[in-house]
């Protein structure tokens, strides 16, 4: 009963917090109920179908594939790679780190990991088509243009800054995902 309640705890702890606020101020207590219901229906809406195809990619693509494409030899490829599954990718950012787990697990270079999480989190073409509509061709393109070398810049930035000892555990704890 206590792990589950340590799992838990911060699950937990939101509950509470929303059952005081319930009490204490309903009007707030029962939007904050509404909000949280809305936000759980839409990971409900998300995360299974993320997990079917990280479910499916960690079957049907080898190690020695993801190592090849996207490994530490990989170069300009693999960072290629990185930016297009990012970009390509849909949903919200959430939903990038498994699928960063999963490349990790296979092999990918730490740096084109973090490549991926960046142009997922920036260069996701749904949103730059939006910022064209909405803001105008110029501004898509100029924040485009700026992105990819900062996304570049960071990734390489922190691939240098962190020691081995935190990589290796990096390493480790991606080979644990079941």
């Amino acid at each position: 009963m206590m792990k589950i309640i340590k799992r838990y705890r911060m699950f937990l702890i939101l509950l509470l917090i929303n059952l005081i606020m319930l009490f204490m101020y309903p009007d707030i207590g029962k939007k904050s109920f509404s909000i949280t219901g809305q936000n759980i229906i839409e990971m409900l809406s998300v995360i299974p179908p993320i997990f079917i195809l990280l479910g499916l990619m960690d079957v049907w693509v080898k190690k020695e594939t993801m190592m090849k494409y996207m490994g530490s030899n990989s170069g300009i490829k693999g960072i290629l790679i990185a930016f297009l599954l990012g970009s390509a990718a849909a949903g919200p950012l959430y939903a990038a780190f498994p699928v960063a787990g999963i490349l990790l697990k296979k092999g990918s270079k730490l740096s084109n990991v973090l490549i991926f999480i960046g142009a997922w989190s920036t260069t996701k073409i749904p949103l730059l088509l939006f910022e064209a509509s909405s803001l105008g061709w110029g501004f898509m393109g100029m924040r485009f243009i700026l992105d990819i070398p900062v996304i570049l810049i960071i990734a390489t930035i922190i691939e240098n800054v962190i020691g081995e000892k935190e990589k290796n555990l990096i390493f480790e704890n991606a080979q644990a995902l079941e």
